[in-house]
């Protein structure tokens, strides 16, 4: 019997545990369908490459085929592992723009303005630079510069201001738009996850079960009194595959769905919460009709221009020369952590307007010190760099849908990219802005040559065509939970369930609208502010004492694994 259980041990859910459980009066249990994190490809920052190419500690999930992608499938690799996608994704700390949650409080979402939310940013936050009115110090996560940057990314940033953009060294300060090299999610020179963040440190708490490999089948519900009420989760472990069995709430408990976009509205709808007509065909009793879970999905819809540079040796890239150089850094990682494989890859970038009368970013740039083909699944020989253009705010929206009653199967995924003319009218915009300042002399002196793929295009047309034949996902899957007071909303401004007692969802999937940046920083966000929320709503208060908190970040020394790993 537990006073809280969580389902998906991702960024969320890592939160949601180490928080919850700082009260030891409380039990709590956290369910993930996948492994612990134990595997160097995580801790290492260049791990991600291998994990990439070999789909590794994730779903592998693809969309349902893409009428604007001119019906190709695109790929979703989602986190299957303790830490979710925060343990295989490129580790960018970037919260998007003040206005995005102005305009999810104006949605009808009160407390989620950007004056709101920047505490719980703060508190989350150990930034390495120091505390500011923008940031913090002393929380579990720990934010940095990159400890061995890549010397090639000062001719990206030199391009960058040729092209006429502002050098910003703070993305998440006062101002958004520029370029310049991220913060990164690193701790000594290894990922910072949020398990390696949240969880690991208060492993041995006698109030917290962890339960890993283990699926989660159903949300349990009763429906005294005509009312909905969660009472626990069904799962089976062994992958999915052992004996069912059950976990329940105690009376006054809460079962809080952290599974993300595709996981969370998936249980729903395996629970019967969802759109009863959609539920019952697949045989799956409806407990309560809400229509607008799995709705509102959309992404950020994402296109690459790869630039063969074989003279940098300093870049990544498949040679005689670049594999001694990895071989070389595994040594310096292993003694030092420190080196080459202390990057993320998409070490700079920027936040763009794709037209001088928008009023703030609406495009995001990746700059890649490599070669990167397929999401990095396909092998590319040579040395070179690679520059991704997403489009922050897409008007285009799909839908997430129960391909059968089997917990164990994929659900079908459709984004719909590019669906509205608009994404694609404003990403070709962003296509040549992009190319625009590839061509800087800061970049081209280094003799350079774009791909043929791309090269090619250079009329408006032949732009959208290549953008239909290689744009995908920069996977910011949001919206499939939508947050608001409205009748195709899911869950309501304290991320309750509409109609469903002693449920909630805390992941991306309540976000009203995708925000104009990556979203893992702004998931954690969530979860700490979802953490008083729910002790309001129990307790009357927060609980959420300053020593508390400080509690969290200090005891048990945080910065170092309950069980040390040697790698």
């Amino acid at each position: 019997m537990f006073d809280y259980i969580i389902v998906g041990g991702g960024s969320a859910g890592c939160v949601l545990a180490c928080r919850l459980s700082e009260d030891p009066t409380v039990r709590v249990a956290l369910i993930e369908a996948g492994p612990p994190d134990n595997s160097v490809l995580i801790h290492c920052p260049a791990g991600l490459a291998a994990m990439a190419k070999f789909e590794l500690n994730g779903w592998g999930y693809d969309t349902v085929p893409q009428p604007g992608l001119n019906g190709r499938r695109g790929y979703q690799p989602r986190g299957k592992v303790l830490g979710g996608s925060s343990s295989i994704n490129a580790m960018v700390y970037a919260r998007g723009h003040a206005s995005d949650y102005d305009a999810w409080a104006a949605l009808g979402n009160p407390g989620w303005s950007y004056a709101e939310v920047l505490p719980y940013f703060k508190r989350a936050e150990h930034n390495e630079r120091g505390a500011d009115a923008f940031h913090g110090q002393g929380g579990p996560l720990n934010v940095m510069d990159l400890r061995s940057p890549n010397p090639f990314l000062s001719s990206f940033i030199a391009a960058g201001e040729q092209a006429g953009y502002p050098h910003n060294r703070d993305f998440n300060g006062a101002e958004q738009e520029g370029v310049g090299a991220y913060q990164v999610t690193h701790r000594n020179g290894e990922r910072c996850s949020a398990a390696k963040a949240y969880l690991t440190p208060h492993l041995a708490r006698p109030n917290l079960q962890v339960i890993t490999n283990a699926l989660t089948t159903r949300v349990v519900t009763d429906n005294e009194d005509s009312v909905a009420r969660a009472v626990g989760v069904e799962y089976r472990d062994n992958g999915g595959h052992g004996p069912l069995q059950i976990l329940r709430l105690k009376e006054g408990g809460e079962v809080v769905l952290s599974a993300g976009a595709f996981g969370s509205p998936q249980l729903l709808m395996l629970s019967g919460i969802g759109p009863a007509g959609h539920v019952r065909e697949h045989g799956i009793q409806p407990v309560h009709d809400l229509p607008g879970v799995g709705q509102n999905l959309h992404d950020h819809v994402d296109v690459v221009i790869v630039v063969n540079a074989p003279k940098v040796k300093d870049l990544f890239g498949v040679s005689l020369t670049g594999v001694a150089r990895v071989v070389r850094g595994i040594f310096e990682w292993r003694r030092q952590r420190s080196g080459m494989l202390t990057t993320n890859f998409a070490e700079a970038g920027g936040f763009i307007r794709s037209a001088p009368e928008e009023t703030v970013p609406d495009l995001q740039l990746h700059f890649v010190v490599g070669k990167l083909v397929d999401h990095g699944r396909k092998t590319v020989f040579g040395h070179g760099y690679s520059c991704h253009v997403c489009l922050l705010r897409p008007k285009s929206r799909g839908a997430l849908r129960l391909a059968n009653a089997d917990p164990r199967s994929a659900p079908l995924i459709d984004p719909a990219f590019l669906q509205d003319a608009d994404d694609m009218s404003r990403l070709v915009r962003g296509f040549k802005r992009m190319r625009q300042l590839l061509e800087q002399t800061a970049l081209t002196r280094h003799g350079g040559t774009e791909s043929k793929a791309s090269a090619q295009a250079q009329s408006d047309a032949q732009i959208e065509q290549f953008i239909r034949d290689h744009a995908d996902t920069i996977y910011h899957p949001v919206g499939t939970c939508r947050m608001g007071p409205g009748a195709n909303d899911v869950v309501d401004a304290r991320l309750r369930v509409h109609g469903v007692a002693g449920l909630r969802v805390v992941d991306a999937s309540v976000m009203p609208s995708v925000v104009g940046g990556n979203t893992n920083a702004p998931v954690i966000m969530m979860a700490e502010k979802a953490v008083d929320m729910m002790r309001e709503d129990r307790f009357g208060h927060t609980h959420s004492l300053q020593e508390t908190h400080h509690d969290s970040r200090t005891r048990g020394h945080p910065h170092r694994p309950v069980q040390e790993r040697s790698f």
